[in-house]
């Protein structure tokens, strides 16, 4: 029953988060206007709008241009409600559970901002910066200082990179790493750049081998530092302790 609720809700937040990706880099309010076509303009009414549902009878067509409706919308919201499932299924009713919500939710905008306009938004880094810092704060999941070195150490590192690379790595990058070391702490941060490193360079091959980029075609490396984010946010302390115990 509550995996049918966190379902729900993740429909329902995989909808705003649809507004915040596509406002968001236009520097548009993601308050006002209400939800509207993107090509005749007019509003959408409220029955338009339940996720998944409207799109399918609407056979995924505005109801008054007919044009067709970006099949994106509702793949964001069916992922938004399977990450918020997952993380139920692993954390169960905690305050943990509170908090990787949230952060899933940033890391959505973040990945598909970045894919889309090879950006990442400091408003957004801002609020997911200041947000983490108070979550840690109420619940006492990692200290101030655990959060501090977390943010200076894995955030200097990548500075470190885009020094060394020239540029190879962008200046978003490094803030977003360093926003998650005040959401993770210095073990989890770490291991997630390791899981951004591996996974990035696996897919920058696969991309290569299927000609969809050139060798000098930006691959954005946000999406890959969200996907190591989501892994040690539910099982990095479980990866942790298996590697220590493996010697």
């Amino acid at each position: 029953m509550l995996e049918i609720f966190f379902i729900i809700f993740g429909l329902c937040i995989g909808s705003f988060l649809n507004v915040c990706i596509l406002r968001l880099p236009h520097r548009k309010s993601i308050i006002t206007p209400s939800s509207h076509c993107g090509f005749c303009k007019k509003p959408i009414e409220p029955w338009d709008l339940i996720p998944i549902i409207s799109y399918i009878i609407l056979l995924g067509k505005c109801r008054y241009c007919s044009m067709n409706i970006s099949i994106r919308y509702p793949l964001t919201e069916a992922l938004t409600a399977c990450l918020f499932a997952l993380c139920f299924q692993v954390q169960g009713l905690s305050e943990e559970l509170i908090q990787s919500i949230i952060l899933t939710s940033f890391l959505i905008v973040i990945t598909y901002i970045d894919y889309d306009h090879q950006l990442i938004l400091d408003k957004v880094l801002i609020w997911l910066a200041g947000t983490g810092v108070v979550i840690n704060l109420l619940i006492n999941s990692i200290s101030i200082t655990d959060m501090l070195i977390a943010s200076i150490v894995c955030g200097g590192f990548m500075l470190l990179i885009a020094v060394a690379s020239r540029g190879g790595m962008g200046g978003g990058d490094i803030k977003f790493v360093a926003a998650l070391g005040l959401w993770l702490g210095l073990k989890l941060t770490l291991l997630t750049l390791f899981i951004a490193f591996v996974t990035g360079g696996l897919g920058g091959v696969i991309v290569l081998l299927l000609k969809l980029k050139g060798r000098k075609d930006y691959i954005p490396f946000g999406p890959f530092i969200a996907l190591g984010a989501f892994i040690s946010m539910l099982y990095g302390n479980r990866i942790i302790e298996w590697y220590l115990n493996s010697f």
